[in-house]
Parts: C-alpha cells; structure tokens; sequence
C-alpha cells in the first residue's frame, strides 16, 4: 500500500483561509490519530501509512519530507465561483512564476522535487471553496459542511490505485 502525505496549508486566524487545518484534524481523528494544536505542524509525529501535517505555507524545505511519499495530497481553500465548492485536480511539476514573492504552489514544488530528489510521486490536490475571510478562526457554514467529504476523497485518493483523481 502506498504511503501518503497530506499537507493542508492555510491561515487559520482567516475564517475559511484555515479550513485545511479543519480537515487535517478531521481526518487525523478519522484514522484514530491525536489532533494537532493549533502551534503544532505535525513534522514531528511521521511515519505512519497516512501523515498529515498543517502548515501556513508552502515552503521549498519540503521536499525532503515528500521524497519518501508515493502520494502527496494538498488540502488548501480557494475563492473561485467557476469551480465546484469542492475541487479535486491532479497536480504535476511545472515550474510556473510566483504571483507573490512568498508564494511557493503544489506545482512549483513538485518541479523542484523532480528536479532536485528526481521522484515524481503521484500529487493531488483537494480545495475548498471559501465564503469568509475575516479575522476570526471559525469556518463558515458553507465551508465547515465540505469537511467531512474533503476527508471522504482524501480517502479515496490513498486507496487509489490511478494517479487521476476520483470523481465527485
């Protein structure tokens, strides 16, 4: 069976920004998993057939973490009204230009860790649509409802045994 990573990344002091925080929780409960706090990342406590770990951002030191993944699944939220509230898409390496300074996407890092570890693990990634981003570090009704099924496919991802995303 293959071993997976789930990497939710967000902010949680946005409202809906931090709903991969709500779904790495979900899901680390779901396979009888302690919780993270909210100060913990999870780094630590690797080495289990499904790892899952919380952090605000992608950052290229990764890499050495997701060399030893067959599957890597990202878990973040998005704001884009053409797009189902509950998003899946493959993701591959493609080195693509950073909107912002500090903005490191699934994509890129897959890139490098083709480039530089030269492994290619199956990558996806599982977005969730976001109504509220205030300061405040509770989820929307209309995201908090997407929890449960972002677990769902995570799920199904781990289990599959195609690196295409399962359909809806």
């Amino acid at each position: 069976m293959p071993r997976t990573l789930v990497i939710g990344f967000g902010n949680i002091d946005r409202a809906d920004d931090g709903v991969a925080y709500f779904v790495v929780n979900a899901l680390r409960r779901r396979l009888g998993n302690g919780m993270l706090h909210e100060d913990e990342t999870g780094l630590e406590g690797l080495g289990a057939q499904i790892d899952s770990i919380f952090l605000i951002q992608l950052a290229p030191e990764l890499m050495d973490v997701m060399a030893v993944y067959d599957k890597i699944i990202f878990v973040d939220a998005h704001v884009y009204e053409n797009v189902d509230s509950l998003y899946f898409a493959s993701v591959l390496p493609e080195f693509t230009p950073a909107t912002f300074t500090h903005h490191l996407t699934p994509e890129m890092l897959f890139a490098l860790l083709k480039s530089l570890h030269h492994r290619e693990p199956a990558g996806h990634i599982v977005s969730i649509r976001g109504y509220d981003f205030d300061f405040h570090r509770s989820l929307s009704a209309d995201t908090e409802a997407l929890v449960e099924k972002a677990v769902d496919h995570i799920l199904l991802l781990h289990l599959s045994t195609d690196d295409q995303s399962p359909r809806n």
